[in-house]
């Protein structure tokens, strides 16, 4: 219990350093220069800048009801918060371990591409020298956390300083293929109906919905955010449509930077060297060499953000009593829950250390623990959306009902269609069916041990379960 003189998490945070934090969780520049030629090569078309703005359009529905949540439910749980008030504390619980395991898994995963992007980055500026991936992504490790140790605001600065390196290169590179005209000339085709409904245009959506996981981070920054109840949903709102036209625009410039007519058959010899041979061919080798370099710092701003999200996850189950009080407590000097950020650190070590005593490629890594995170996270965003509309059909709101039924509805509709896409594409994105059952059994298996938590603090704590309830708006929560 928190007395007069138990140190507060400080709220530093205004709308600026939330969507710099939640933006660089996105990995812009591993998004533009890694992913949007796969989009290409797996969809079967250049239309990569529809897949994105689609996206970004689909998650401002679900940004709708996800930010009128904010104001009626005080607790830095995000998903967690939100299902449980909508559907109950039970099913709450369950969000709550599925969440966690999710950011978990995905930290995880870049920590793992991290260390294999830092070696052959190493490798081609100094060719001599030889470092294991798992060296670089401890080293990295490390940086994250002393980093989330301490207070939100050390974390905001350097994501800034990165973010900031990783827009501006990409808009060179755009600026240079628009102001030559491209490859083949400027045009709309990849807005074309006829073209981006060719090849396999779900695979497309699916691709694009990686590239904005972490969005939804807004929401856990609550604690410590200046003016949470007009900070969450401006920051939401700024972060989605910034990354949509950014990832559009820059999709659009890649295609360009190809040609049209090209631009697939490029991306497929390629690959993941589509936007640093346009680098090279449009601006120089000197920005090639950038790219190499900022891949790395995108991806460790990436890591970094991921961890702290986890953090006040673990921050905030530990102040409802499912997770150790230790946990939830607040550092005196730092004034950040670095208990909880200490935990994750310990827990990201440990798997690392496990994946690489047996072997295991970080490629495959990556594969396995991402795909398996981002599938968690897209239900938990179909489960939002329902409890949105769930939420506000027993509580009196004065909001319309395009905020609270219309927008929440079709999101989840939406929402279930793309994790429908994962699914069925899952063998192929971990390796083979074997890792994808293995992997996929991890996000039921986890809600439902959350859901075994509930039951176990209903029987034995009867007193901590009911005091799960979050007061929304004078009420509580089923």
């Amino acid at each position: 219990m928190e007395t007069q003189s138990s140190p507060q998490i400080k709220r530093t945070l205004g709308v600026f350093s939330i969507v710099l934090m939640v933006v660089a969780a996105t990995a812009p520049l591993t998004v533009v220069a890694g992913t949007q030629p796969l989009v290409m090569t797996y969809t079967e078309n250049n239309s990569i800048p529809v897949y994105y703005l689609a996206t970004g359009a689909i998650l401002l529905l679900f940004s709708v009801g996800f930010t009128k949540m904010s104001g009626h439910v005080p607790n830095a749980g995000a998903f967690y918060s939100y299902i449980q008030a909508g559907l109950g504390k039970t099913m709450g619980l369950g969000a709550a371990t599925m969440a966690l395991l999710s950011y978990v898994l995905i930290c995880i995963a870049v920590l793992a591409y991290l260390g294999y992007a830092t070696a052959n980055t190493i490798a081609l500026f100094a060719p001599a020298i030889e470092v294991p991936w798992w060296v670089c992504a401890i080293a990295w490790w490390a940086a994250i956390a002393f980093l989330g140790y301490r207070n939100i605001d050390l974390s905001s600065k350097v994501l800034g300083v990165f973010l900031v390196l990783e827009v501006l290169s990409v808009t060179i590179l755009d600026v240079a293929i628009i102001g030559t005209g491209g490859n083949e000339g400027l045009s709309l085709v990849p807005f074309s109906p006829s073209n981006f409904l060719s090849g396999v245009p779900g695979l497309g959506l699916m691709w694009a919905f990686f590239g904005f996981i972490g969005f939804e981070a807004t929401a856990v920054f609550r604690n410590e955010a200046k003016d949470p109840e007009k900070t969450i949903p401006r920051a939401t709102y700024i972060a989605v449509a910034f990354i949509a036209l950014f990832y559009g625009f820059s999709g659009w410039c890649l295609v360009m930077g190809a040609g049209a007519d090209s631009a697939l058959a490029f991306a497929q010899k390629t690959q993941d060297a589509y936007a640093l041979e346009l680098a090279a061919l449009y601006v120089g080798q000197w920005l090639y060499d950038v790219f190499q370099c900022l891949l790395v710092t995108s991806l460790f701003a990436c890591a970094l953000a991921l961890h702290n999200v986890a953090s006040r996850y673990t921050f905030t189950l530990s102040r409802v009593k499912v997770l150790p009080a230790c946990l939830g407590e607040v550092h005196k000097t730092h004034f950040a829950p670095s208990n909880a950020s200490m935990s994750i650190s310990i827990v990201s070590f440990a798997l690392l250390a496990i994946v690489t005593i047996v072997g295991l490629d970080p490629l495959t890594v990556y594969a396995w623990f991402a795909n398996t995170a981002t599938l968690g996270l897209l239900v938990l965003q179909m489960l939002t959306s329902v409890s949105v509309a769930a939420f506000f059909r027993r509580v009196v709101h004065g909001a319309s009902i395009w905020r609270t039924l219309v927008a929440p509805v079709v999101a989840a509709a939406c929402l279930a269609f793309v994790a429908s896409v994962v699914l069925s594409n899952f063998a192929d994105l971990t390796g083979d069916m074997t890792s994808a059952l293995v992997m996929g059994s991890l996000i039921p298996l986890s809600y439902l041990v959350g859901m075994a938590i509930a039951g176990r603090m209903k029987k034995n704590r009867p007193s901590d379960f009911s005091n799960l309830a979050i007061l929304v708006s004078g009420q509580s929560a089923a």
